[in-house]
């Protein structure tokens, strides 16, 4: 309750949250319901083979719709290569993160 509480007043100054690792873990959905979220970001574990596997294609299908329902945006993480950008875009997720869109580095490089 003090999270939701300190969330709700970081959220009320203008600051975004994000949900990380959606789908991971069995408190994502409370989480989805009690605290006033931006963004879910699917579990990089579904993006992994998603061009390729119709199972993990229908559970983000389902996790996009729900973000949509509650008005967040869609982040994926672990995006590897350029078929899953394809698949993704087409799924319609906002942001990507992963290899495929960059690799770490220095901040100072990063310009």
């Amino acid at each position: 309750d003090h999270a939701r509480r300190f969330v709700g007043v970081l959220h009320g100054m203008g600051c975004q949250f994000a949900l990380d690792d959606f789908g991971s873990g069995v408190g994502s959905f409370s989480n989805l319901k009690n605290l006033p979220l931006d963004y879910l970001k699917i579990d990089g574990s579904f993006m992994r083979n998603l061009a390729r596997d119709a199972v993990s294609q229908a559970m983000v299908a389902a996790m996009i719709k729900l973000a949509r329902t509650l008005n967040f945006k869609v982040i994926a993480e672990q995006v590897e290569d350029a078929a899953a950008v394809d698949v993704a875009r087409r799924m319609g997720v906002d942001y990507l993160q992963g290899y495929a869109i960059g690799r770490p580095q220095p901040l100072l490089l990063a310009a």
